[in-house]
């Protein structure tokens, strides 16, 4: 028989000074936060009382607050207006992300309908996928420009934005999946004071505490920004308990009119029971029986999912003139993690591997994987302006990139402990084994020049060209070395049929790293040549009034498949083709009425791969289609008052690769009310939700890797907070 073993997703971090200097000691993890947030109620008050120019702000009935992110750098190296940016770009601000009760990435990833889960399990790393394509942990997850793993959660706290960028980024990123990427831009400091609170309490009694403070010297030469945060983590899911903390920094000098040094730093720790999926039983059929809050990890000897992670980045900017400024930036991310699982896998009994046995009997592994370790270092170098040649304005970006990823970890554990049932458990005794020493498995070095520029051909047309030329020299234990040179092209001409509408057409490509050959194949470990990408996108951008911005997007994207074909062997053969519709819209349909919409029609299939069994057939864990809907209404009965409301709907999804078993579409209903008021002086917003308020069952992810887990989505949950403004 074959039995599939869990690959690793690696990652790292070490205490450094950092981490000591910023999380020191665990034992005051709490007494941290305590002592911060009285700090925070003492400035807050002080500075009230002493200061004539805090005035009390008006509680006023309006819509959501939307604080709409005009421009952004996430489409190239150029800071432009959305409008006018020639790809699909979805940003959340940081009030957008606390009204819409964003706590992880996660929770907004569900406003976004291009976007879905992959193997994103509870307690473990946030994984997803846009437009079918799964991220790659290593280089779809950015912050500031720079790759950071997506190997768990990524902290929110210090985040102003958060910008999901939709198809291909070659130009962009160099070496990522053809879906796209999600980029987080850190919180800097604020020329007004900066002083909040929240805390909230969720699910099985999860809690939280969060504080922001920012601010700079009445010269405006010095600034800085601290966010703090602690998480006891009971799940809805019984037993997935854990904890978090994060403390993170930012700090500017204004070193002359010209120059500004910006420096920030962050740690994380996070502790949680992982929750495993459900494999078909009989091999075949649906799970039945199955309750969201069921953990099938839950033997008495099981350890959390440890993870640690830390950042450290660096940025100088000059302005030369008024036409031209220089950047140089940096990056460094560590991140480790100690992965402990009972991971439930196949049915001995029926000679089932994958799937479960048909009364629910599952085999039990236990599977330890400790010091997985990941580093990432980042350098970037860019020159920006603009000039004329005749009466041809040009706005120009170039410079140079280099990054470095070195991976480390042993031979992990995965031996058979026993068997449970998934509706009568059963405990089985550890095994003996041990994890490998830690070595050295993997470097990348990728080395790039790269040039954008946005040539103004008249009053309403612009021509958006770029090129990212890329060394990469990949080597991994076990697989030859890989050294190769790429150009990626990227072309877009965008025209403004109106004052308030641009049309664009965009022609891209992109890079990936080829996949490593799974564990129990026929060429087990051997890594896969890189494969190019392709994207044609045409798209209609409209801004209704000043308030309310609708847009539409077509598009179609092939990249090389990679599967395990008939003869037990990794290959990348045939391609996957995605061809699909967006449509969004945001803004006010009235002063006191937001709403939102998103869209995303989906036709994503497996061609030319000669093998029957899958050929032209839908890719697995990708709807036709999807759907969200969400609202925030004032109530001018009750100044200070709104209701909210979302609605998300997702097509039948493919589980197998064959679409033989496929899992339903479902709707969510969400909804909540928020309050806003002042208690002695203090802007103060309290929240109340209801996640799936109908309490309906659903398959949210149906994943095909480590041979196929289903994961149910959340039943109905509470979440109740109160942030408090100085």
């Amino acid at each position: 028989m074959t039995l599939l073993i869990r690959p690793l997703l690696l990652g790292s971090s070490r205490h450094n000074q950092v981490e000591e200097l910023i999380m020191p000691n665990p034992r005051f993890r709490f007494s941290l936060i305590t002592i911060a947030i009285t700090q925070l109620l003492a400035i807050g008050s002080n500075a009230f009382a002493q200061s004539q120019e805090q005035i009390l702000q008006e509680v006023v009935v309006s819509a959501s607050r939307s604080s709409k992110v005009d421009s952004s750098k996430v489409g190239g190296f150029i800071a432009i207006n959305i409008q006018d940016t020639p790809l699909a770009l979805n940003v959340f601000s940081a009030s957008q992300l606390q009204d819409l009760r964003v706590r992880q990435t996660s929770d907004a990833m569900k406003f976004d309908a291009s976007v879905s889960d992959a193997y994103n399990a509870v307690g473990y790393a946030e994984q997803f996928s846009i437009r079918g394509f799964t991220l790659d942990n290593s280089s779809s997850y950015r912050k500031d420009g720079f790759a950071i793993p997506g190997d768990a959660s990524i902290p929110l706290e210090n985040k102003e934005r958060l910008e999901i960028l939709k198809g291909i980024s070659g130009l962009q990123s160099g070496f990522t999946t053809p879906g796209g990427i999600i980029h987080y831009v850190t919180k800097r400091p604020t020329n007004s004071l900066v002083r909040s609170t929240t805390l909230e309490a969720s699910e099985r009694g999860t809690l939280y505490g969060a504080v922001d403070l920012g601010g700079k010297t009445d010269d405006k030469q010095f600034g800085y920004r601290i966010n703090a945060a602690i998480e006891k983590l009971r799940s809805y899911v019984k037993g997935a308990d854990g904890e978090r903390q994060f403390a993170g920094f930012a700090f500017n000098w204004q070193i002359s009119p010209q120059a500004l040094f910006q420096i920030d730093a962050d740690y994380q720790h996070k502790s949680q029971i992982s929750v495993p999926g459900f494999q078909l039983f009989d091999g075949k059929d649906l799970p039945r029986g199955i309750k969201a809050d069921m953990m099938l990890n839950n033997q008495n000897w099981v350890k959390p999912v440890d993870t640690k992670s830390s950042n450290l980045g660096l940025r100088f900017e000059y302005q030369i003139n008024q036409n031209w400024t220089t950047e140089i930036a940096a990056n460094a991310h560590e991140f480790k993690r100690d992965d402990f699982t009972a991971f439930p896998y196949g049915c001995r009994a029926q000679e089932l591997f994958p799937g479960y046995c048909a009364n629910g009997d599952y085999d039990v592994y236990d599977y330890q994987s400790t010091g997985e370790t990941k580093k990432l270092r980042g350098l970037q170098v860019i020159a920006s302006g603009k000039f004329f040649t005749g009466e041809v304005q040009h706005r120009i970006a170039f410079g140079a990139s280099s990054s470095q990823r070195r991976d480390y970890y042993g031979d992990y554990l995965y031996d058979y402990a026993g068997s449970s049932n998934v509706f009568h458990p059963v405990m089985v005794p550890q095994t003996a084994g041990k994890t490998g020493p830690v070595l050295l498995r993997r470097t990348d070095k990728e080395r790039s020049v790269f040039v954008q520029d946005i040539v103004k051909l008249s009053d309403a047309l612009d021509l958006h060209l770029g090129l990212r030329h890329l060394n990469v020299d990949r080597a991994q234990l076990g697989s030859p070395n890989f050294e190769q040179s790429y150009n990626l092209p990227n072309a877009a001409l965008v025209l403004k049929a109106t004052h308030s509408t641009n049309t664009y057409l965009s022609l891209s490509e992109g890079l990936e790293h080829g996949g490593v050959a799974p564990i129990g194949t026929s060429n087990e470990n051997r890594m896969l040549d890189a494969g190019k990408s392709k994207q044609i996108e045409f798209g209609v951008k409209s801004a209704i009034d000043r308030d309310l911005n609708v847009s539409a997007a077509i598009f179609r994207i092939t990249k090389p498949l990679e599967y395990t074909n008939a003869t037990n062997m990794f290959v990348s053969a045939g391609e996957a083709e995605h061809r699909g519709l967006e449509i969004a819209a945001q803004g006010n349909l009235a002063s006191n009425w937001m709403l939102g919409l998103s869209a995303t029609a989906l036709n994503a299939r497996q061609n030319n791969t000669g093998d029957a069994s899958i050929e032209g057939k839908r890719v697995t864990n990708v709807p036709n289609f999807k759907s969200t809907i969400y609202t925030d209404y004032a109530l001018a009965a009750w100044p200070g008052t709104h209701l909210t409301a979302s609605w998300q709907y997702s097509g039948s999804k493919s589980f197998s690769p064959d679409n033989k078993v496929t899992v339903p579409g479902f709707n969510v209903v969400n909804l909540g009310a928020r309050y806003t008021t002042q208690i002695q002086g203090v802007v103060s917003t309290f929240r109340f939700d209801i996640n799936n308020a109908f309490n309906k069952f659903y398959w949210r992810d149906v994943t095909q890797s480590l041979g196929g887990y289903l994961f149910p989505g959340a039943p109905r949950t509470y979440k109740i907070s109160g942030q408090f403004d100085f």
